[in-house]
């Protein structure tokens, strides 16, 4: 029976924690402080608080390995710094958690005079995003606002993450995947009188609270939030760091066998570098089209297929000469960097050319030089891909625009013709995996 209260979510500097743990230890109940390492400046601990250190060290044990040493109650409550307790509260919101029908698992109490936003939360884990929106009263399941979490002590250390930070977040996101409902109490913890916070306190703060977020998102395999107010949060790569996956081995990504579809950040990566791509095509005058599976996903979605990992255009090969990043990596033999950081370079594997993101991320757009020889294109350079083959030019009199995206792009004239030719009857509705002898689209 009873509540521990669990001190987690506190700095180092600037804190209350000696006054919030004395507070709740006066109830009493058992108070436990939380923390990496232990405080340092050292804060004094009323009599009978204890603290758990989390960072593993060679002389002890795991540290939650067995969490029952800890926590010796049925129920958990993690409790911000600087909340001073309500007599008899926690055990309304234990008795409210233990009489919620469903999938109640967690009940949230606000701190201070601000009420608790019921928010929805919706995990689209194969898109590696968490979409909030507008809750449903009482059928919350993350809130917006400080507050007093409770739930029972078996399920908190059955998650991977039971003392991650923020732990709000983390919380609510793992609580997301498993189904469980978040119940919000009216009643309301009262928040300490403090003074205010330093400016040099609140940077580290804020620089603290945003690694914190990137870690846990990391850790989750969260790479995008869409807020309720339709803002959005990214943690994945960006044009300064590597992609977020590595070398392409069969036609199959890490992330398909692990069940998921390109990352949002990659996407965005592709969309924007094909965009600059074509934008300089069109401005140097060189005839280009969409190819393979980049013209699949403009005919079945106007976009990138959701698991494809780069996008792919031909050119005629008698134009490349008028683009300028192509005509200097020609003359330098080596890559070529353009003004807005994207990388030009003649690829490796054959006679073709790749543009990359950034000299640190490489997802590509790669440009395929076609010739025509007797009415049919052709070209120099093969990869055994299934959809690799020669096509009569009749397809490029006229190209034509085709939203593709977020822009429009030129594409051959007759794309559905032009598909099942490169890849068989009914390509546009049955959509597949690139390499479906290793993975299928169906066994996800």
């Amino acid at each position: 029976p009873g509540v521990t209260v669990l001190l987690r979510d506190f700095e180092d500097f600037e804190n209350d924690l000696t006054g919030t743990a004395r507070s709740f230890a006066s109830l009493p109940v058992p108070v436990l402080v939380v923390a990496e390492t232990a405080p340092y400046p050292p804060v004094p601990l009323p009599v009978g608080v204890n603290l758990l250190l989390l960072r593993p060290a060679a002389d002890r044990p795991p540290p939650l390995a067995r969490p029952e040493l800890h926590v010796r109650t049925r129920h958990v409550a993690l409790v911000p710094d600087g909340t001073r307790p309500v007599p008899g509260l926690l055990e309304r919101m234990r008795d409210a958690l233990e009489e919620g029908a469903g999938d109640t698992r967690l009940v949230a109490a606000p701190v201070g005079s601000v009420p608790l936003r019921c928010l929805e939360l919706r995990l689209e884990a194969r898109a590696w995003t968490a979409r909030y929106g507008p809750g449903a009263p009482g059928v919350c399941r993350a809130v917006e606002g400080t507050a007093v979490l409770l739930l029972r002590t078996r399920d908190l250390f059955a998650l991977p993450f039971p003392l991650a930070r923020p732990v709000p977040t983390a919380l609510f996101v793992q609580a997301a995947f498993r189904g469980w409902g978040l119940r919000v109490m009216p009643a309301a913890f009262p928040a300490a009188r403090r003074p205010p916070v330093s400016p040099h306190g609140r940077w580290k703060a804020e620089n603290l609270a945003e690694t914190r977020r990137r870690r846990l998102m990391r850790d989750l395999g969260v790479k995008r939030e869409v807020l309720a107010d339709g803002r959005e949060r990214w943690y994945g790569c960006s044009k300064e760091t590597a992609r977020c996956f590595g070398t392409v081995h069969a036609r199959t990504p890490q992330y398909l066998l692990a069940g998921r579809w390109t990352p949002p950040c990659c996407l965005r990566a592709l969309r924007e570098t094909a965009r600059h791509v074509t934008g300089a095509l069109e401005a140097a005058g060189v005839r280009y089209w969409l190819e393979g599976g980049s013209l699949l996903g403009a005919v079945r979605l106007g976009d990138i297929i959701p698991w494809d990992y780069d996008v792919d255009l031909g050119i005629y090969r008698e134009d490349a000469g008028k683009c300028r990043w192509l005509a200097a990596v020609a003359a330098a033999g080596e890559p070529v960097e353009d003004a807005e950081g994207f990388l030009w370079e003649k690829a490796a594997e054959g006679d073709f050319y790749r543009v990359h993101y950034s000299r640190s991320n490489r997802l590509h757009v790669d440009l395929w030089p076609f010739y025509p020889r007797g009415g049919v294109m052709t070209k120099d350079t093969w990869l055994g891909h299934p959809q690799d083959v020669e096509f009569p030019e009749s397809f490029l009199r006229p190209r034509v625009p085709m939203p593709f995206a977020g822009f429009t792009a030129m594409a051959p004239n007759n794309a559905r013709a032009f598909l099942e030719l490169k890849f068989g009857p009914g390509a546009v509705e049955n959509p597949e995996y690139p390499n479906p002898a290793v993975k299928r689209l169906g066994q996800d």
